[in-house]
């Protein structure tokens, strides 16, 4: 078993926050150390919980979308490690949406796993958890404003908004991210991919 098995190992038996997960401790990530795209989003949701695959809902199929690929591209780990901030359900906001990701996951492994994927060309922060952890100072007021400085950030990093359904609003106001963004993110998953 290679260093990166072994940690991914660890971080799939981790239970650092079970007391405070509403469903019980499944830490999802994905990916092989030779993968050339990091994708790394929120937390998963009930469903992804459940089926232990990320991305598997409506959010997942609109990334896919996104990045235009196939399942089958999408899933491959030696292509495409996935991350989230949170590793493991968090639970329900009493707003209807989902609680923020837990704390313990991004300082506890996140730099141990990069160290590990040596290989990654283009890493997506999906969503602002993810933005606001990873460019720090450089994430503008708004996750908007962020995405939208998403050039300066180097041809290594995107920023996006999550695709989930409460984004479809967001995407009608906000037609330049169709007409600019995703045109050069395909270009650059095609290239690597």
């Amino acid at each position: 078993m290679s260093t990166y098995e072994r940690l991914i190992s660890e971080v799939r038996a981790c239970h650092i926050c079970a007391g405070d997960l509403p469903l019980g401790p499944r830490p999802i990530v994905r990916g092989n150390a030779c993968a050339k795209i990091l994708i790394i989003g929120q937390a998963p949701g009930t469903r992804v919980h459940e089926t232990g695959v990320p991305w598997d809902d409506k959010s997942g199929e609109r990334l896919r979308d996104w990045l235009n690929l196939s399942s089958d591209a999408f899933y491959d780990e030696n292509k495409i490690a996935i991350m989230p901030m949170g590793f493991c359900y968090p639970g329900r906001a009493s707003s209807g949406g989902d609680l923020p990701p837990r704390p313990e996951c991004a300082p506890q492994w996140h730099n141990q796993i990069r160290a590990q994927l040596g290989q990654i060309k283009l890493t997506l922060l999906v969503g602002s958890y993810a933005q606001k952890y990873y460019l720090g100072k450089k994430t503008a007021k708004t996750m908007t404003e962020t995405i939208r400085l998403w050039k300066d950030f180097g041809p290594d990093i995107i920023p996006t908004p999550h695709p989930s359904w409460r984004t479809t609003f967001w995407l009608k106001k906000n037609l330049w991210y169709e007409d600019e963004v995703l045109p050069d993110l395909r270009a650059r998953v095609k290239r690597l991919i």
